[in-house]
């Protein structure tokens, strides 16, 4: 009995033996399986990822059709940019909303690149890079949006220097957060460190969760904007109803936070094996809450002209230069017209512009006032030289004598 006893002892592995055997699936595979991988870096993740590996069959044709719809987005903000370039119209975030689409044509190129080279590690690497880092730019465009609603609703807090400071303060940490998730990113490939590798992970998770915190800021700044009471009148710019403003802003930073927590939420939970993805991970996950978010955002942004309504005036940097204010005041040369403002400008909802892109803001608005002017274009009189009678303008005349009535015969 003690010899048997003694020999299962000797063939029983120890348990930290059984637990590391346990572990091995989560290494590189190329401790796996030698003879398969490179024993050199980068080495090919064991983990399960969201969208797992591409394959030929379902995800070139699938990735081909968000391609042909991110070029047709480039083409579509790059017309809207130059077109408003050239008639002084300035808004940069057409241009930003190109470079995205851009960065989403390379990011489909990388996938269908990775599809048909399933062992190139190094495509992979570039791919991931791209699906992660790109998702940053419609999020600092929504907080633009953002701040230019709170400003036109609380100009004095919109414009105050502390408020300003944070928004920079925070576009500098998404964009150092960036560099260190990119750094990270490709250090966790090209080591087989554990500690390194949590450390990896960590960056990771505090990066996917700012990502997904500054997806859903613009929700709860534009909710407080509306809920606390204005201390002036709403400074309207842009084209359309500052209500549309909001709910399109709206829209848009929910679907880009419903994307960006759903994925940082696949991040918090236990890694799996490739060999054993969980639901979470299928391809369908991967392009409706990747590119499919995006492709609708990019879209909803060309098709309400995003460009017109959430315009404002060159050279803005204080209350009242929404509405020109500020600015007109160092202009002299314009006059200014006095009208009685309509209902709907009282309660701060202006109609919509009209066929021609022009807003009719109404009686005594734009059009109106141009019509009003070459209504009261005064006449030369030269029509009434026949009779002896000088017909006088209304501003010609003097007082006491109504126009249209002659001097030598009052």
């Amino acid at each position: 009995m003690d010899q048997s006893l003694a020999a299962r002892q000797v063939l029983q592995p120890p348990t930290s033996q059984i637990y590391s055997e346990q572990k091995i699936d989560y290494l590189p595979q190329a401790l796996s399986s030698p003879e398969n991988h490179p024993s050199d870096p980068p080495y090919a993740p064991t983990t399960a990822a969201l969208g797992g590996q591409p394959t030929v069959s379902l995800d070139i044709p699938i990735t081909s059709v968000f391609l042909l719809l991110f070029i047709l987005g480039a083409a579509a903000h790059m017309t809207i940019f130059q077109l408003n370039k050239r008639r002084g119209h300035k808004f940069i975030m057409s241009g930003a909303m190109f470079g995205f689409c851009m960065a989403r044509i390379i990011t489909c190129v990388m996938r269908i690149v990775w599809a048909a080279q399933p062992t190139n590690v190094s495509v992979a690497i570039a791919a991931s890079i791209f699906v992660a880092a790109g998702v940053i730019v419609l999020l600092i465009i929504n907080l633009f949006f953002a701040q230019r609603i709170i400003r036109a609703a609380h100009p004095h807090t919109g414009w105050h220097p502390f408020f300003s400071l944070a928004f920079k303060c925070l576009y500098a940490l998404i964009i150092l957060t960036l560099i260190l998730i990119i750094s990270f990113t490709v250090l966790s490939f090209n080591t087989l460190d554990p500690s390194t590798r949590n450390t990896a992970r960590d960056i990771q998770l505090y990066g996917g969760t700012l990502n997904a915190t500054i997806a859903l800021l613009p929700i709860p700044l534009v909710l407080l904007g509306i809920i606390i009471p204005r201390r002036t009148r709403l400074e309207k710019f842009g084209a359309g109803r500052h209500r549309s403003k909001i709910l399109i802003l709206l829209t848009a930073a929910f679907l880009l936070s419903l994307g960006a927590w759903f994925r940082v939420g696949t991040l918090y939970l236990p890694p799996r094996p490739r060999a054993d993805p969980a639901w979470y991970h299928s391809k369908a996950c991967f392009y409706v809450f990747n590119f499919g978010i995006e492709s609708v955002v990019i879209w909803l942004y060309v098709l309400l002209r995003v460009d017109r309504r959430f315009h404002i005036p060159d050279g803005s940097k204080g209350p009242g230069d929404y509405m020109g204010k500020g600015l007109q005041e160092n202009r002299t040369s314009e006059k200014t017209v006095t009208r009685v403002m309509t209902e709907e400008e009282v309660f701060d909802d202006a109609p919509e512009e009209d066929g021609e892109g022009e807003v009719n803001k109404g009686p005594g608005g734009v059009k109106d006032v141009e019509k009003g002017r070459k209504a009261e274009k005064p006449s030369d009189g030269a029509e009434d030289l026949e009779s002896g009678t000088t017909t006088l303008s209304p501003v010609e005349a003097e007082p006491g004598i109504p126009p249209h009535v002659d001097k030598g015969t009052s």
